[in-house]
């Protein structure tokens, strides 16, 4: 279950509707926010989720970065759907993140929809949603209010941030921002940079979003509607993206769903249709249509290289971060050759990595999954830093 520092308390937020929806802990930023856009941001606020304790020495807290459309209810059902946390397989007693053995953090990312200050949060000076009006956000502007938050906990050094997809370039961002923040690193089917094909399957999403009637130039919450069509089509297109071929056909080939002949029309004949449409219906219920034009926004705007000259070995160059890069060998969103450009450049500086291929047919979403070699990679390389960072095993 998620708890707080032993030795510090985070005010919960107040009692109502909102809260209700969305529980857990608030940090209300005051001092503003310089912002890449050129805007300075604030007050803002940080919605997070802990689990397990901090030990005395604080040295054993792990950043989780959660990916595009997570959040940071890590472990334990989600508010909305009541779903369980999409890394309960690898967070809890026992298990590679050990809740006995380390201290977890996990935000909603600066322009989220779970709390933290986004386009569907009100706008203090006029009391309506940001809408719009919310300013463009960076992979980097999600570091850097991370960084409040963790200063709030009264936390130095981060033994471990870890993430994958976007949450694995907010690990690279922070390594390469913060390295004296952090001991180690694992960035997973991730890239540092957003490719054309990533950005154009983005593209394709954001423009479903605005061509719905309902989005009503981002100011759909005002007039009491929302863009479910649109933002489902977007969802639906995005996790094509997240699945392989082989995966697809392994699940549903060709198979009919609920019917034994073809209708000869546009209803859900095939299986594969309805899983589809099925993962758009309820992608909705819990996410914010803008907060989906900012997110992948920022995705899109990443390109860690460019930050240091154009040379991405810049980024790292002097650090003493350990780093462990996992890829997997059907994820096509973040190919393995991204990861390894990753690895290549952490090599050229001659820092401390480690890179794993996992061979699997599931995918970009594998990192989510049931993937036995994956765990025992990662808790050999956690383990492997615990005992260099003095962690006491449980």
């Amino acid at each position: 279950m998620p708890s707080s520092p032993s030795d510090l308390a985070p005010s919960r937020s107040p009692p109502g509707a909102e809260a209700a929806a969305r529980p857990g802990y608030r940090l209300v930023v005051e001092e503003p926010l310089a912002l890449d856009c050129g805007i300075s941001f604030g007050p803002y606020t940080i919605a997070y989720q802990t689990y397990g304790r901090l030990n005395a020495a604080r040295s054993n807290a792990v950043l989780v970065c959660h990916a595009l459309t997570g959040d940071q209810y890590v472990a334990e059902p989600h508010p909305v759907t009541g779903k369980p946390g999409w890394w309960e397989t690898m967070v809890g007693a026992g298990k590679v993140l050990d809740t006995e053995r380390y201290f977890l953090i996990c935000a909603n990312v600066l322009g989220g929809c779970m709390g933290s200050s986004g386009p569907m949060e009100s706008d203090p000076a006029t009391g309506k949603p940001w809408g719009l009006s919310f300013p463009v956000i960076t992979v980097a502007d999600m570091v850097r209010a991370q960084t409040r938050l963790i200063d709030h906990l009264g936390i130095e050094t981060l033994f471990c941030v870890i993430g994958g997809s976007m949450g694995g370039m907010q690990v690279l961002q922070w390594a390469a921002s913060y390295p004296e923040r952090v001991f180690a690193a694992v960035p997973i089917a991730t890239a540092a940079r957003h490719s054309a094909q990533n950005i154009a399957f983005h593209e394709v999403g954001r423009q479903a979003i605005m061509a719905d009637p309902d989005w009503c130039q981002g100011n759909y919450l005002e007039r009491g509607v929302r863009p479910e069509r649109g933002l489902a089509v977007a969802r639906m297109a995005a996790h094509i993206t997240y699945l392989s071929e082989q995966a697809l056909h392994r699940k549903f080939g060709r198979n009919l769903q609920d019917r034994s002949a073809l209708t000869y029309g546009f209803d859900a004949d095939f299986q594969v249709e309805n899983y589809l449409r099925h993962q758009g219906i309820t992608f909705v219920e819990r996410f914010d249509a803008n907060s989906y034009l900012y997110i992948t926004r920022a995705c899109d705007y990443f390109d860690l290289a460019a930050e240091y000259g154009g040379a991405l070995a810049n980024a790292f160059r002097g650090t003493r971060t350990r780093f462990c890069s996992i890829s997997f060998t059907s994820d096509w969103l973040y190919p393995t050759s991204e990861n390894r450009a990753i690895v290549h450049a952490l090599n050229a500086v001659a820092a401390n990595v480690s890179f794993v291929e996992i061979a699997t047919d599931k995918g970009h979403d594998a990192f989510l999954l049931d993937e036995p070699e994956f765990f025992a990679t990662l808790r050999g390389f956690l383990d492997g830093c615990a005992r260099h960072r003095g962690l006491e095993t449980p």
